[in-house]
């Protein structure tokens, strides 16, 4: 190592010291100075650099790498963390001595205090005070939506050591099945899966915007970082149902946080209350977008129910003629693998959940169930399965569903119409095959049914989205969500001019959930069309009462025993209640 490197760690080993004795803010706002003076050109401290540090400082390993940069900028930076003039001093004195000296010759007094790392290295306790109201946002000059740490700029910092750590024992808090000091009961896959992607957004947004070099979790003790976060997603115009799962989430992460030794700390009862009212007073004043199907069709994102299932037969019909007039190719086997999932999706079937879709394994799969979550040994998964060859008879059963938990892990299962058991039947045949071997997949490598442009099963949902309203467009349809179908599927259903079909209680059965959840979900015109119902109603109401004799009218007539002032009371009462003139009470009630 270099003489002038030795003397920059040795300045480092000085900030970190300083920072431990409370002169700076934080280690991290230090480092945020030196990178805005360097204009984010400096480099990261090699393991052998920080090795010397800890044997130096006795610098704790769990802090995050730090940029080397030059002494000048290091002492500039000082002047601008406003440290006491007699720590600028000690900074000059470093750097005009030889490195030999400084690093033989530290006094072992000032390395005594840090020279075992700390058993805890972080201290348990969320910044307080607690904002008390939101800091305004604009949204910065280089806004990019892809600001997580999944996002291919950043995701190098994904596998930083502290930050795996951290996030193998959040998940291991969050998905053990029994985990006696974490409240309710375990994540599932998909859960764990949204809860990951609100963390990595949330670094990431505090990596990019804030100047985070490494960032953790323990960046969710800070509130003032949470409240700058949800006016961030404010001001892009986000939706309150996505900045409270962010407030959702950054509750269990406090959860884990207080499981942890030394999180007995009151500022996290504090700050779980805090996180609470900031959520009720976001639903609060960003209320849930409405959405009419008038409205949703202005924006290019509606379509009816009449118009989808024409555009789903259309595909379906020319999918067939052109496997009968150029036979078994990449480009025909496309085309009838998309109308298969187009007519699942929408048309033959109540609109089945996406994630059931996207599940399903075909009839020649054997092996075990690949739901993440399950744990029945004799589980065949979401499955189709051929029944009988001839006549075609095929079946699905749907063991993994939302709300098999609630239904007591009732399973939805049907036998599948002729038409599209014989779509889906010709499909899995050789033009399944066909895709298979144009991605390099021999046999039942993929064993779901349907699959993307590269032979994958749909296992990412927003995969199945983009890729289900780019075909939508090419069929002259508009880009619309694939989930979209169940809403345009119950408004058909409930509206005044609904035709002949499926019951309610067994449409809503295949879909997954209830009539009471088409009303409160699904149903976009479920007030407007009882008011509109009751109003036109009443119309006919008049008209009868009208109509019918009116009774005989009472007579008015007050007696002259009535006239005198005094209330008539019985008897028995006449010993509480003498006259309505002077009981007191009564008076105050008539003033």
């Amino acid at each position: 190592m270099c003489d002038k490197r030795k003397r920059q760690c040795v300045c480092l080993r000085q900030v970190y010291k300083s920072c431990l004795d409370g002169l700076l803010p934080s280690y991290q706002a230090f480092y945020r100075v030196c990178s805005r003076l360097t204009k984010h050109q400096s480099t990261l401290l090699s393991g052998q650099d920080k090795q010397l540090l800890v044997a130096l400082a006795g610098m704790d390993i769990s802090v995050p790498h730090v940029a080397v940069v030059s002494l000048a900028v290091c002492c500039r930076a000082l002047k601008l963390c406003k440290v006491p003039a007699a720590v600028l001093h000690a900074f000059d004195d470093i750097r005009l001595q030889p490195a030999s000296q400084v690093v033989l010759g530290l006094p072992e007094h000032i390395l005594a205090p840090h020279a075992q790392p700390s058993p805890n290295p972080v201290q348990l306790q969320m910044t307080t005070p607690f904002p008390v109201t939101l800091p305004e946002c604009a949204l910065p000059a280089d806004f990019n939506k892809q600001h997580g740490l999944l996002a291919k700029p950043y995701k190098h910092l994904v596998h930083r050591a502290v930050l795996e750590q951290h996030m193998g024992e959040f998940k291991s808090f969050s998905t053990n099945p029994f985990q006696l000091n974490r409240k309710g009961i375990a994540h599932g896959s998909r859960t764990w899966q949204n809860s990951e992607k609100q963390v990595y957004l949330f670094l990431g947004y505090c990596h990019h915007y804030q100047q985070v070099s490494q960032p953790t979790l323990q960046l969710f003790l800070s509130s003032p970082l949470i409240a700058q976060y949800v006016s961030f997603h404010i001001a892009a115009g986000h939706s309150q149902l996505y900045i409270r799962n962010f407030l959702s989430c950054a509750r269990c992460v406090l959860r884990w946080w207080q499981s942890k030794p030394g999180g007995n700390h009151p500022s996290f009862v504090e700050g779980l209350e805090w996180l609470q009212t900031l959520g009720l007073q976001v639903a609060d004043q960003l209320p849930r977008p409405s959405k009419d199907p008038k409205g949703l069709a202005d924006a290019g994102k509606w379509m009816s129910a009449p118009r989808l299932v024409h555009l789903i037969h259309g595909a379906e019909l020319q999918s067939q003629d052109q496997m009968q007039q150029q036979g078994v190719t990449v480009e025909t086997s496309r085309d009838m693998h998309d109308a298969a999932l187009a007519a699942m999706t929408f048309s033959h079937l109540p609109p089945v959940r996406l994630s059931c879709i996207r599940s399903l394994v075909v009839p020649a799969y054997t092996g075990p169930c690949l739901h993440p979550d399950c744990k029945e040994p004799s589980c065949e998964g979401n499955r189709l399965s051929i029944t009988s060859e001839s006549p075609l008879l095929m079946h699905i059963q749907l063991p993994h569903h939302k709300n098999a938990r609630k239904w007591g892990k009732a399973v939805i299962e049907f036998d599948v119409p002729s038409d599209l058991a014989q779509l889906l039947h010709t499909y899995l045949g050789a033009p399944r095959k066909a895709l298979l071997e144009h991605h390099l997949l021999i046999g039942d490598t993929c064993p779901y049914v349907f699959m993307d442009m590269h032979g994958r099963g749909f296992v990412a949902a927003a995969v199945l989205t983009l890729y289900w309203q780019k075909w939508l467009v090419s069929r002259g349809g508009v880009p619309m969500n694939p989930s979209m179908c169940r809403q345009v599927f119950v408004d058909e259903r409930q509206s005044n001019s609904a035709t002949a079909g499926p019951s309610n209680q067994g449409a809503a059965m295949v879909m997954g959930h209830s009539v009471k959840q088409w009303d409160k979900w699904y149903d976009m015109q479920y007030h407007p069309r009882l008011a509109q119902n009751a109003v036109d109603g009443m119309q006919s109401w008049r008209a009868a009462m009208l109509q019918s004799h009116p009774p005989a009218a009472p007579d008015l007539t007050l007696s002259s025993a009535l006239h005198c002032g005094h209330v008539l009371v019985s008897d028995s009462e006449e010993s509480r209640y003498q006259s309505c003139c002077s009981d007191s009470d009564i008076d105050i009630d008539l003033d």
